[in-house]
């Protein structure tokens, strides 16, 4: 296997994995203490009274993954990004999973999916898309550029634009794409990782709608500087918690990943179990930083048991992960992203 096959199949395994391990985490941050803590350290069932996850099996992805997934083989058959690809893929899974009554669907996602069947215009659909959807579906985007960031950038801003089409959502998205693009690289180095991100954000926040919004480089700085404090890992988690925050929003989302990113040294297990132990949109936090970490160290960084528990989710194998991994580096190798 190639290095970058290694890195791409990391990314989507990745990505899985933080949104599978963070799934059964609460909203709140001492309730999740007092079900799992101190630390989520294995795959575990939602709990029966979770407000979205209850009834989902340990090892189970969810929305995140699945977009993320979605989006993957929309583009490999379309041969690139592009923006009629993106909405077809994203109308195609919101109808999959029954996404008019689903809990799992995002207010900005709903929206933009419904403005799109009625026939509006997609580069107008997400005018008002601010919350976290288009980050955590977007890794797959990066991983079509491997080492070339303004090109995942570019590309993260169109794949955004049909539900998440504001200067902020734009921002976010525009970070993690760029973050997995340096994380492609041979010589690639967390700082870099980071830096790629906070690039993202800056070019990503001049796109889209202007709208309300905290600066997400800023964001991501604050989280990584948490991160790197000398107090015990779970006081920097609470900190991260509480000052950046872990909500729908795509300001918090983002950089709160880079900080569980920073804090794990871009491990991927451990990303997972800080991720999750992070608390409220869990899945969606670990989901993002676990594919930046899976990019970076490459699938032969995780263990057999975990990639065990992920091949056997009948959601994941319905998927093809591994056939996407190989779509994704021819398209990636010819350089039609």
């Amino acid at each position: 296997m190639t290095l970058l096959k290694d890195k791409i199949l990391g990314g989507l395994y990745g990505q899985a994995l933080g949104d599978a391990w963070g799934m059964p985490a609460y909203f709140d941050f001492d309730q999740t203490q007092a079900a799992f803590g101190p630390f989520i350290t294995q795959f575990y069932p939602a709990p029966a009274d979770h407000e979205v996850h209850s009834g989902l099996p340990a090892g189970r992805i969810t929305d995140d993954s699945e977009q993320a997934f979605s989006l993957a083989q929309a583009y490999i058959a379309a041969g690139g990004v592009t923006l009629a690809a993106t909405a077809a893929a994203i109308i195609a899974w919101y109808d999959r999973t029954g996404g008019d009554t689903s809990l799992y669907v995002g207010p900005s996602t709903r929206r933009g999916v419904q403005a799109l069947k009625r026939g509006e215009d997609p580069q107008r659909t997400g005018r008002m898309g601010d919350t976290n959807g288009a980050a955590m579906r977007v890794s797959v985007v990066g991983l079509l550029y491997p080492g070339d960031p303004i090109g995942a950038i570019e590309a993260a801003a169109i794949s955004a634009l049909p539900t998440h089409g504001t200067n902020v959502a734009m921002s976010g998205a525009c970070a993690v794409a760029a973050a997995v693009a340096v994380a492609l690289r041979p010589d690639a180095t967390l700082d870099a990782i980071i830096a790629g991100g906070m690039l993202g954000a800056e070019i990503g926040r001049q796109r889209g709608t202007r709208w309300i919004g905290a600066s997400v480089t800023q964001r991501i700085q604050m989280a990584v500087e948490i991160a790197r404090k000398g107090t015990p890992p779970l006081a920097r988690l609470r900190e991260i918690y509480d000052r950046v925050g872990t909500s729908l929003s795509i300001v918090d989302t983002v950089g709160a990943a880079f900080g569980v990113l920073a804090m794990a040294e871009g491990d991927p297990q451990q990303t997972a179990i800080y991720g999750a132990t992070l608390s409220g949109d869990a899945d969606t936090v670990a989901a993002i930083a676990c594919a930046m970490a899976g990019a970076y160290r490459g699938l032969g960084a995780f263990a057999p048991a975990v990639l065990a528990v992920l091949d056997a989710d009948p959601v994941m194998q319905s998927y093809g992960v591994p056939a996407l991994a190989d779509g994704l580096l021819a398209l990636a190798q010819k350089g039609r992203a």
